[in-house]
């Protein structure tokens, strides 16, 4: 079992092995008279103003002091969050801008440029493969199986890829997915972890929040101290929303988490952000969360899908829509998808109808398709009506 044999120091880039982190003055100390970093003490100059050639507070003081750097590890976040997800330690949660940031720092620390490959299963989020490009990363890809909308993994051809090519270092599993909407089968993802693949396995987590009671489908967060090689992502952008803040996770065992800490900049989340999160994990932001989530699946469940399916031109929503968007297949008269009628429809729909949605048509299984989000009730009304009016306008010009 990789849990047992799985040895770290192997995949780890050797210069990362001997990096001497930057250790910052917030390291040391937190209390006192700070007079090491070279802070400006008067304060932020928000908090501040001039009157009659005096230096005075403003009415309203902003308690955050952000004139001092922020806690380098974002503990009082972290002490939240690992409650929230039933986590063992501050010590398994590396906090980032984003999941981008994580994704980009686990490249960093276990792929050698022009050497090293990840392993992706499109379709799925963009941005390991664009990470991947920038670090001179090498990028593997073995497609969803995609019948029927399924877009579940192909478990026999990744484990034999993996296995066989020493140089991917890294899988990306997507679950749910993007855009697929998809949760992956977990005993799927437990086949990858159980095989003699000595890499690090990735689950995208962003979207675990909207995925339906029912589906029998769990986060993997509380299986990263059972499984030395797994590294589980999630953020506050989606459930949370608090896409503007720029906060993500990667859940794992220590050892890797301290990889992590000890290559990211001194100071990457600021006290602004380390706010935003230490609040939206309250208590009451929680319930708010869990109130406002039932709400986006209830209206994806019960009218966006219904609705949009009887439209003109909708063949089906693919996938098993466990996120807050869907997936809208296109198709022509015969019944075969219709990347032609789906991009009109995206382009009239933003240029003239003032409706923004993504299309999706050139990703493997998903030609003729649009993702759409979930919005308020009245959005996703005007959301129906608009595409409604596309597709007669596309009708009328052929």
């Amino acid at each position: 079992m990789v849990s047992e044999s799985f040895n770290l120091e192997n995949i780890v880039r050797k210069n990362i092995l001997k990096l001497k982190p930057y250790r910052c003055a917030r390291d040391d100390y937190n209390t006192g008279t700070l007079l090491d970093a070279n802070e400006n003490t008067y304060g932020a100059v928000t908090n501040l103003c001039v009157k009659d050639g005096a230096l005075l507070e403003t009415p309203k003081k902003d308690e955050l002091e952000a004139n001092r750097y922020p806690d380098p590890l974002a503990r009082k976040v972290k002490n939240r969050f690992i409650k929230l997800r039933n986590i063992d330690s501050v010590d398994n949660v590396f906090v980032g801008v984003g999941s981008d940031e994580v994704i980009d720092i686990v490249v960093r620390v276990f792929c050698e440029p022009k050497k090293d490959k990840i392993l992706i299963t499109p379709p799925t989020y963009g941005m390991y493969s664009v990470v991947a490009n920038i670090n001179d990363v090498g990028i593997e890809a073995i497609n969803l199986i995609t019948e029927n909308g399924s877009f579940q993994l192909n478990t026999s051809e990744v484990v034999k890829k993996l296995e066989e090519d020493s140089e991917i270092k890294i899988v990306f599993l997507c679950s749910p997915g993007n855009p697929t909407g998809t949760s992956l089968d977990l005993k799927d993802i437990e086949k990858i972890l159980n095989s003699r693949y000595n890499g690090i396995v990735v689950v995208d987590e962003a979207y675990v929040d909207f995925v339906s009671a029912d589906d029998n489908q769990y986060s993997l967060a509380q299986m990263a101290t059972k499984y030395k090689n797994l590294v589980v992502m999630q953020t506050l952008s989606k459930s949370f929303g608090l896409a503007g803040v720029r906060l993500g996770f990667g859940i794992s065992n220590p050892a890797i988490i301290e990889l992590f800490n000890r290559i990211k900049p001194p100071y990457n989340i600021s006290v602004l952000s380390q706010e935003y999160g230490y609040l939206a994990l309250s208590d009451d932001s929680l319930a708010v969360m869990k109130h406002i989530v039932g709400k986006i699946k209830s209206q994806r469940d019960n009218f966006l899908v219904p609705k949009l399916v009887e439209l003109p031109g909708i063949n089906a929503i693919l996938g098993g829509n466990n996120a807050n968007f869907v997936l809208a297949q296109f198709v022509d008269s015969d019944g075969s998808p219709d990347n032609q009628l789906a991009s009109f429809v995206y382009k009239t729909c933003a240029d003239s109808l003032g409706l923004v949605i993504r299309f999706r048509g050139n990703e493997p299984g998903c030609e003729g398709c649009l993702r759409v989000s979930v919005g308020t009730p009245t959005e996703n009304v005007q959301l129906v009506e608009k595409i409604r009016r596309a597709v007669e306008m596309y009708n009328a010009n052929n």
